[in-house]
């Protein structure tokens, strides 16, 4: 099915049929050969009768969303992820998923919350962390820059110090922060001491890894003031 190699997948699975008669998992493959056929109608009953014998057949449910996507139909994969998540609400590929749907969508403040999930579950990827604060500094404002600003330094830890997009969030978040805090007392400003370190490493790091780049680099770092 993945060569589109559609008449060879349907003789494969007559065979299967033949040998395994009752078996759901082949019903699957019948559901996802109709979903390669683009028969969207047919596939959906297919996937129905089968979750009628089974309604926590988490396969089947996902089908059900990446046949809503492939069809462009997205209002229709968030409300089979809504579904899906009622019931599996600790799949963790599931809210990345979700995550991701509504950062296309440009709904911020659903993909956050999306991302406070997955990091109450597992609190040590650092890929997470780096999403959340990518949303909150695209949401912009003083308080979404500031959590961004601290997501983007536990990425740092996590990583060892080694994310290149990490260390650019705190330069960025920073420059931002200090031009939302003009007028502000000076108790409010932040102390220079992390965007200085995270400059002093993006630095280092292109260096390392892409000399011919470095002057852009200086110059983008100059430009924000840091």
């Amino acid at each position: 099915m993945d060569c589109q190699c559609l008449d060879v997948a349907k003789d494969c699975i007559k065979v299967l049929q033949k040998k395994f008669p009752e078996s759901k998992r082949v019903g699957r493959l019948e559901g996802m050969l109709l979903e390669a056929k683009g028969s969207w109608a047919e596939a959906e009953k297919a996937y129905s009768s089968l979750l009628e014998d089974n309604p926590l057949d988490q396969v089947i449910h996902k089908r059900r969303v990446a046949m809503a996507k492939a069809q462009g139909n997205i209002s229709g994969a968030i409300e089979w992820l809504n579904k899906y998540l009622e019931i599996f609400m600790a799949d963790h590929d599931a809210w990345r998923e979700f995550a991701e749907i509504y950062v296309s969508l440009q709904m911020y403040k659903q993909a956050a919350f999306c991302y406070e999930e997955l990091m109450l579950s597992q609190p040590t990827v650092p890929l997470y962390h780096l999403a959340y604060a990518d949303v909150l500094y695209t949401l912009g404002g003083l308080e979404n820059l500031q959590t961004a600003k601290k997501y983007y330094a536990s990425t740092i830890d996590l990583t060892g110090g080694k994310n290149t997009r990490a260390l650019l969030g705190i330069c960025l978040c920073t420059s931002a922060i200090a031009q939302l805090s003009k007028g502000r007392n000076k108790e409010d400003k932040e102390s220079p001491e992390l965007q200085t370190l995270a400059a002093t490493a993006l630095e280092i790091d292109y260096k390392q890894r892409a000399a011919d780049k470095l002057g852009l680099l200086t110059s983008a770092l100059r430009s924000l003031k840091i």
